[in-house]
C-alpha cells in the first residue's frame, strides 16, 4: 500500500534528534552528475543569440495572473525557447572554488545538485521543427526525443485549454537520485522546492518577454511519463507550463497512441541508489486521465479562496512601505538572474523596512497556477487590462536597430505608473496566496520592531505576534545554522496540510509545496534586484517552527524557509 502525503511529510520531518542520529558522511566518489546525458540521440543547437529580458526584475515577478497584458504575442520561436531555458535552468556563471571552476545555474537548488530538468513539447516554431526535446544546459542544445507535434498528448493529459492553444509547453521533471545522494527521502519535498525556484525564473522571463505563462499542476501523469520516455522510479514529471497562446494552431484533445521510447542515458554515478519512499509519495498523488485532472482541479478550487491558511487576529498591524514602481530598483531581470546567489554569510547590519517591504510586496503577489480561482482571476485581469483577446506582436524594426526587447522595455516604462494600482486591485479581488501563510522572524530591520509576525499580503500588513530579538531562536530553528540567526529576517511559509489534502487529495501536497517555493524563487529575484541585499533558503526543524509561531500556527507545518539580509 502506498504511503500518503501526510505520512510522507511526517516521516521526513527534521528534528534535532533526527539530524543528530541520521547524519552520515557523503560518498563523493559516488556523487551523481548534475546533468542528464543521452548517449545516442540527435541534438539541435539552440539559438545563437539569447534575448535578455529587459523588464525590471521587480516588475517581472509581480505578475499574479497568467494573462497580464492581453496584447502579448501569440507565437514563440527558437530564440524565445533558448531564452526561457537559459534564464530558468541554464549555466549563468562559473565560480572558482579552490582548484576548480564550478558552474552555477540560473535558479537556486538544494545543495547545488540540479536534479530538475526541462523538456520542450512544441509545434513547428520559427527555427525549430515540431517535436519533444530535452534541454541540455551544458551545451545549450536540445536532445531530440521525438519528431512531430505531440502537443495533443499534453492537451489530453491536462484537459486544459491553455495547454492546447500554446505552441510550446515546458515540462519539468526531477531525477530523484541526483538529489537523494545527499538528502535521501526528503528529495520529494525538494522536487517542488527546486522546480518552484526554477519556475519562478521561467514565469518571470516569459512575462518579461510578454508571453502568457502559467503553471499546470493537474495532469494525467503516466501519459506524460510515456511521452518523455522516463522511468518514474528514477525520474518523474512535476509540472507543465504552457507558453504563449495561439488558438488558430490549437492541438486536439484526443491524443494519439504514443510509441514507447527508452533512450539510453549515461550512468549518473558508479552506484545509483533507489529510495522507494520517494516514488511511493509521487505515485500516491497521480491522476489517471484528463477528466480526472479537470475534476481534481475544479472540484475543490471553488470551495474557498484559501485552504490551509489562518485568519488574522487582534495583533498590532504594521503596514508595509514599499516604494512605487518609478522609485523601485530598475535592475533588469536578466542582470538580476545572473547576479543571484545564495548568501553564505550575513553581516548583522540592518536592512531598511522600505526595501524589505518592496521585496515582499512584489514577490508575494500570487502564483499563476491552475488551482487558484483561475477562471475568475483571468476574467478580472482581462477587465482591468481593457481587452479580451491577444493580439499578434509587431515585427522587429531592423531599420533603426531597435530590438523587440528594447521596445517592450520602453513600453513597460510607460506603464509603470499603472502597475501598483493593478496589483492592489488584484489583491482586493483574490488572496495572493491560496495554500500557505507567510510568517516572519525579524531581527535586523530599520523601522520595524524585532519580533515575530504573520504577514497578510492581501492587506499589505504585518501582524505582530511576539516582540523582542530572536536571533538565537532563529538560528536554532534553521537547523542550528548561523545564517538563520544573522539574517535580518527569516520568512517561513506554513500550511495546514490536513486541510489541503482533505480538499485536494495527496496531489494537494505538491501544490502547497510549490506555491511556497515559487514565491520563494520570486523572493530571491526581488532580493537580488537590490545591490545591498542577499538571500538564501535554509532547512528547518519542522515541528519547532510550528511551536514557535503558535498558537496562530497550530495545525500548520512549514513548507519553505527563505532568509534575507545584508551580505557580509
Amino acid at each position: 500500500m502506498l504511503i500518503g502525503a501526510l505520512e510522507y511529510h511526517d516521516r521526513t520531518k527534521h528534528s534535532p534528534r533526527s539530524v543528530r542520529e541520521g547524519s552520515s558522511r557523503l560518498n563523493f566518489d559516488n556523487k551523481p552528475t548534475p546533468y542528464k546525458e543521452y548517449l545516442d540521440l540527435p541534438t539541435v543547437a539552440m539559438a545563437d543569440r539569447i534575448r535578455p529580458p529587459q523588464q525590471p526584475a521587480l516588475s517581472a515577478i509581480a505578475e499574479p495572473t497568467p494573462n497580464g497584458d492581453p496584447r502579448r504575442p501569440r507565437d514563440v520561436d527558437l530564440e524565445t525557447l533558448t531564452t526561457l531555458c537559459y534564464y530558468a535552468a541554464g549555466i549563468t556563471k562559473e565560480i572558482d572554488l579552490r582548484d576548480r571552476s564550478v558552474p552555477f545555474r540560473a535558479a537556486a537548488t538544494t545543495g547545488a545538485l540540479y536534479h530538475v530538468d526541462l523538456y520542450a513539447v512544441c509545434t513547428d516554431l520559427d527555427g525549430l521543427e515540431a517535436g519533444v526535446y530535452h534541454f541540455d544546459p551544458r551545451t545549450l542544445s536540445l536532445d531530440v526525443l521525438r519528431t512531430g507535434d505531440y502537443r495533443s498528448v499534453l492537451a489530453a493529459a491536462t484537459n486544459r485549454e491553455a495547454v492546447a492553444t500554446a505552441a510550446l509547453s515546458i515540462v519539468t521533471t526531477s531525477t530523484w537520485w541526483r538529489n537523494a545522494w545527499k538528502y535521501a527521502d526528503r528529495t520529494f519535498r525538494h522536487a517542488f522546492w527546486d522546480s518552484g525556484t526554477t519556475l519562478a525564473n521561467l514565469l518571470a522571463t516569459a512575462h518579461a518577454l510578454e508571453y502568457r505563462a502559467e503553471i499546470v499542476t493537474g495532469f494525467a501523469d503516466d501519459p506524460v511519463v510515456d511521452l518523455l520516455g522516463v522511468d518514474p522510479e528514477r525520474e518523474a514529471p512535476l509540472e507543465v507550463v504552457p507558453i504563449g497562446t495561439n488558438p488558430g494552431r490549437a492541438a486536439e484533445f484526443d491524443a494519439p497512441e504514443v510509441e514507447p521510447i527508452h533512450p539510453d542515458t549515461a550512468p549518473l554515478s558508479p552506484n545509483e541508489r533507489t529510495f522507494p519512499l520517494i516514488h511511493e509519495a509521487w505515485r500516491a498523488g497521480i491522476l489517471e486521465d484528463g477528466a480526472a485532472a479537470q475534476s481534481w482541479r475544479t472540484g475543490a478550487s471553488t470551495a474557498a479562496p484559501t485552504v490551509g491558511t489562518r485568519n488574522g487576529g487582534d495583533g498590532e498591524r504594521i503596514s508595509l512601505e514599499p516604494v512605487d514602481d518609478e522609485t523601485a530598483s530598475s535592475r533588469p531581470l536578466h542582470e538580476t538572474i545572473r547576479r543571484r546567489g545564495s548568501c553564505r554569510e550575513y553581516a548583522r547590519d540592518p536592512v531598511s523596512f522600505r526595501k524589505l517591504s518592496t521585496v515582499l510586496d512584489r514577490a508575494v503577489c500570487g502564483v499563476p497556477m491552475d488551482v487558484r480561482y483561475e477562471d475568475e482571476r483571468s476574467e478580472s485581469s482581462k477587465k482591468r487590462a481593457g481587452g479580451t483577446g491577444v493580439e499578434r506582436s509587431e515585427s522587429p524594426d531592423n531599420a533603426n536597430g531597435e530590438t523587440v526587447s528594447e521596445r517592450r522595455h520602453a513600453s513597460h516604462e510607460d506603464e509603470r505608473s499603472e502597475s501598483s494600482e493593478t496589483r492592489r486591485s488584484s489583491r482586493e479581488d483574490h488572496p495572493p496566496l491560496s495554500f500557505v501563510d507567510p510568517y516572519l522572524i525579524v531581527n535586523g530591520v530599520d523601522g520595524l520592531e524585532s519580533g515575530a509576525y504573520h504577514y497578510h499580503p492581501g492587506d499589505g500588513e504585518l501582524e505582530r505576534l511576539l516582540s523582542g530579538e530572536f536571533r538565537e531562536e532563529a538560528a536554532h530553528l534553521a537547523l542550528d545554522q548561523r545564517l538563520g540567526g544573522d539574517a535580518a529576517a527569516c520568512l517561513y511559509f506554513l500550511s495546514d496540510l490536513e486541510e489541503v489534502v482533505d480538499a485536494y487529495g495527496d496531489r494537494g501536497y505538491r501544490v502547497a509545496q510549490l506555491e511556497a517555493a515559487v514565491t520563494a524563487g520570486r523572493l530571491y529575484l526581488g532580493t537580488y534586484a537590490h545591490r545591498t541585499l542577499g538571500g538564501t533558503g535554509l532547512t528547518f526543524y519542522d515541528d519547532l517552527v510550528t511551536d514557535f509561531f503558535a498558537p496562530r500556527s497550530e495545525g500548520q507545518t512549514p513548507m519553505f524557509l527563505y532568509t534575507i539580509g545584508r551580505p557580509a
